[in-house]
This record gives structure tokens, C-alpha cells and sequence, in this order.
């Protein structure tokens, strides 16, 4: 597990606030696109794809305005996968993919999502997959950050919970994206995202279309079912992002999430004390964690090697994104023992070749600026909607946020470029109780991610159109991580369109 493909997959999903005052100009008319005069997508050989994505998946593009107010204006393209259904007489139609982010890729995403589905979904469906608008391999964005990670855009305090540095690298950001990348990014937003995958759905001759959205996802697909409730055919969100609280204040349950997540790696940890020394209950496993993050946040360890050093914002940043998953629990567990080592200076073989698996970044993708995802993470994040440009509104509540939970030491409630970015081009789209029953909610009960109360919050939000299946589990993902009641809930509902009729907490979990 390497950092940067870890905060890809899901670091970034849930970051928000309400709209403030003076939010918007115009919004876009809605237009449906209209399937039968639309020009097909003409498939061929993909872009360069991550190492192991399925050779099977066939890719093509589509035409969509940049700005959909002036619709015969520039156009931009937007690159679309492919991984036809099994011949069956069962097809159904075709379920387009998000794995969330935002603004991770999702090209390789099919052949990714095939492996965990059952013959009968993939019986069903075309699986589609797409780089969301500005992303990857659609007509990519780039602000020029010499620093391409994500991890530099989570703004950690300095040791003594200053804010000083946060606020000029906010504002830094966004002159240098207001410089480079320009007044046109603005229009690289959730809404306009949406309103492209209509455009995909018509390319593809379909009425409708079936959606599946993990984390940053979720908020896509309720935002396009809002504004094409006919064209949603059966709806998957896994993950799940708040829509009231786009996206400031999505932020706000992070400090809890991380509390209650936490513990099932410090259990891990606790069991191999006698190998790993950090402690033989949870409660010293967690307080030698944060022993060791104020010590790197005052004393930074270098990295061998580099030219970096380990920082207590790193092993945040690192712990929070190998948290995502139970499977990388060992490995946390692992990288915790050699940063103590590396602070101590007793680092081991052993503990520098965890250090290198983790922070080895993956290849850089041909054609795609190495900064695309956190500009347009940027993008997505301070353009859907209006934050405050408080400064001393960020520091008490900061300050606040640290004392009451250590583990993420006030980084929710801080300063970032949002405050300084341009108003947004339009109001968040409302998302309402109104449209059909074809909405299932899966959560987990400890995602540090997208927390509980977030899912819930949807569930009451989206009223009877979801239904709501939880799981007694932590982590970022819910579907195939060892639940027979959620697995066979989502696959009856994508395969005949069932839900449950009530909320359903599963407690089998493997």
C-alpha cells in the first residue's frame, strides 16, 4: 500500500461547508441529452491504465461543454471505459462507476469492481467507467503545485496548534491555481460532473442508467439522480458523503470518526507488543502514537534516502489513509514501529523497507500533470460551494477541534485554499426526499472516512426513495468486506430491484 494510492482511493472524500452568502450566479439549464442524437462512443484502445487493469476493458470519449450554460461553447472531453455483460438474455443495462476521491480516475475502475461482483450482476450490466471531468485522461487540470501529493493539502497546525502557516499556504494555493489554471476551473464541479454523465448515458443509447459511487461518489450520484430522477434507473452509495454538509462541514465528524476507528488498529498493534513495543492495550498503543506524533510535529525525523523528513502531519496523514481498510491494519501497525524507530534513531532493515512501501509513489500516468488530482480535488471541493473566509473563525475553532480530539489535532476545523477561491458559478444542487425508490445506502459503523452519522444523515435526507443497509464494521468499504448480509443485499437489488423495507444493521461481519 503506497500513500499516494491510498488518499486516492478515499482520503479526500468528505470535506465541506454550507453555502454562504452571495454563492452563485446563474445556474445551468437542464438539458436532457437525447440518446438518439447523440453520437455513439467509438471504442478503442484505452490511455495508459494502472499496472493489472483488465486488458479486456475497451475505451472511447465523449464531447461535453465546459461551461453547460453556453452549451455550443468550448467543449471538453471526457474519456469512458468499457467491460461488456456476460452474454445473457439477462442484460439490463449498463452501471456506471465512481470510486469516489474526489477526483480519483475511474477508467480502470470495471475490471477493478468485476472481480468482487457475482455472474449474475455481471450478467446484467455493461460495467462503465470514467475520469470524471478535468481528471486523468478528461482534459486534465493542473494548478503547477511543485508538491503533486494530497497529503500537502491536509493542513495539520504547527506543534503549538498555530495556524499562521496554514492560512499563507491556503492562500498560496489558490493565487497559484487562480494563476494558472485560471478563471475555467471553475467550471469543474460535481454538478457539471453530473450533467456529463447524462451525456455519457445518451453516448451509450441508454434511457437509463444504473450508478454505483463509493465515498466523494455518493455526493456525484445523489447530485445527478437529483437532476435526472427519470434517467436513474438503480442507484448503489457506499461510503457515504452528507449532502447538508457540502463541504466545509463534512469535516466535522472526522475528530469523532477518527476516535472510533482508531482502536481497531491499536488492537492490532496491542496483540504483536512483543515484537512491535508500542504498547500491550489500546490505550498505550494510542497514547505512544500521539506521544510520537507531537514529538515529529516539534522534531521531524529524515527520511533515508530523500530529501524529506517524517513529519507528525505525515503519520497522520499516513495512519488516517491506511485506516480506509481493515486489510492494511498490519501494515499501519508495522509503519508505527518504524517511525519510532526512525525518531529514535534504531530504525531496522526491516522498518526502512516499511517506510519505502509506503511512501513509494506510484508511476506517473502519460499526459496527466502530476498535481491533477489535488487541483482538481481543489477544484471540486472549494467550487461546489462557498466557505468562509474567516481567518480568525478557522483558529477558535482549530483550537477547539485539537483539545477535543487529539488524534486528528485540530486539522478538520483548519484553514484550507477554499477560503480564498473564487465564488462558486452556482448553488449546490438540493437534494431532496422527492423521486423514485431506487436508492441503496451502504455504511459502515467506524469509517474514519465518511463516518455513521454522515450515512445516516443521507438516509434522512433521501427519505423513502433509500434504503439504508449498515454494517458492524470499520473501514472505508462495506460491499465484500465479510458480510454475507450486506453482499446479498446489494446483489438482490441489483439483480431484481429489491430493497430492504426497513434499516438493516449487519452484525455478521467475517
Amino acid at each position: 500500500m503506497m500513500i499516494a494510492g491510498a488518499l486516492t482511493v478515499a482520503a479526500l472524500a468528505a470535506c465541506g461547508t454550507a453555502p454562504g452568502p452571495g454563492a452563485a450566479v446563474a445556474e445551468a439549464p437542464l438539458v436532457v441529452a437525447d440518446a438518439a442524437a447523440t453520437p455513439r462512443i467509438a471504442w478503442g484502445t484505452c490511455p495508459a491504465l494502472p499496472e493489472g487493469a483488465d486488458p479486456r476493458l475497451t475505451c472511447g470519449t465523449v464531447q461535453v461543454p465546459l461551461d453547460y450554460r453556453d452549451p455550443g461553447g468550448e467543449q471538453i472531453e471526457v474519456a469512458v471505459s468499457r467491460l461488456p455483460a456476460a452474454k445473457s438474455r439477462d442484460r439490463r443495462g449498463v452501471l456506471l462507476l465512481n470510486p469516489g476521491g474526489p477526483a480519483s480516475p475511474g477508467l480502470a475502475t470495471p475490471g477493478d469492481v468485476a472481480l468482487t461482483l457475482p455472474p449474475s450482476v455481471l450478467a446484467a450490466y455493461d460495467l462503465i467507467g470514467f475520469d470524471p471531468r478535468g481528471v486523468g485522461h478528461s482534459t486534465p487540470q493542473s494548478c503547477g503545485f511543485d508538491d503533486p501529493s494530497l497529503a500537502g493539502l491536509f493542513p495539520y497546525p504547527a506543534a503549538d496548534g498555530s495556524i499562521t502557516a496554514n492560512v499563507d499556504d491556503a492562500r498560496a494555493d489558490a493565487e497559484l491555481c487562480a494563476t494558472n489554471a485560471g478563471e475555467r476551473l471553475r467550471h469543474f464541479t460535481t454538478a457539471n460532473t453530473a450533467r456529463d454523465m447524462d451525456r455519457i448515458r445518451a453516448a451509450l443509447g441508454e434511457k437509463k442508467i444504473s450508478y454505483w459511487g463509493q465515498s466523494y461518489g455518493t455526493y456525484l450520484g445523489v447530485v445527478y439522480e437529483s437532476l435526472f430522477p427519470k434517467r436513474a434507473d438503480r442507484v448503489v452509495l457506499e461510503g457515504n458523503v452528507d449532502p447538508t454538509k457540502v463541504w466545509a462541514d463534512a469535516k466535522g465528524n472526522w475528530g469523532k470518526a477518527m476516535s472510533e476507528r482508531f482502536p481497531d488498529a491499536a488492537r492490532v498493534a496491542a496483540a504483536q507488543h512483543a515484537t512491535l513495543g508500542l504498547g500491550d492495550t489500546v490505550d498505550e498503543v494510542t497514547q505512544r502514537y500521539l506521544a510520537l506524533a507531537d514529538r515529529l510535529d516539534r522534531t521531524p525525523a529524515p527520511l533515508p534516502g530523500t530529501s524529506q523528513a517524517l513529519t507528525g502531519s505525515m503519520l497522520r496523514t499516513v495512519t488516517y489513509s491506511l485506516l480506509l481498510d481493515n486489510e492494511t491494519l498490519p501494515v499501519l501497525a508495522q509503519f508505527w514501529k518504524a517511525s519510532v524507530g526512525l525518531a529514535d534513531g534504531t530504525l531496522t532493515e526491516a522498518d526502512g523497507q516499511v517506510l519505502q512501501q509506503v511512501f513509494t509513489a506510484p508511476p506517473p500516468t502519460p499526459g496527466v500533470p502530476a498535481d491533477n488530482q489535488a487541483t482538481m480535488f481543489l477544484a471540486l471541493t472549494c467550487g461546489d460551494a462557498s466557505w468562509s473566509g474567516d481567518v480568525g473563525e478557522y483558529a477558535r475553532r482549530t483550537a477547539e477541534n485539537r483539545a477535543a480530539w487529539p488524534l486528528t489535532a485540530g486539522m478538520p476545523a483548519n484553514i484550507w485554499a477554499c477560503a480564498f477561491w473564487p465564488e462558486p458559478i452556482e448553488e449546490p444542487v438540493r437534494v431532496t426526499d422527492k423521486g423514485p425508490r431506487n436508492t441503496l445506502i451502504l455504511q459502515n459503523r467506524r469509517d474514519n472516512a465518511t463516518p455513521w452519522e454522515d450515512g445516516l444523515g443521507l438516509y434522512e435526507v433521501l427519505g423513502r426513495r433509500a434504503a439504508f443497509v449498515g454494517a458492524d464494521n470499520g473501514g472505508h468499504y462495506v460491499y465484500g468486506q465479510g458480510s454475507t448480509c450486506v453482499d446479498e443485499a446489494t446483489v438482490r437489488f441489483l439483480t431484481t430491484g429489491r430493497l430492504p423495507h426497513t434499516k438493516v444493521v449487519c452484525t455478521d461481519v467475517a
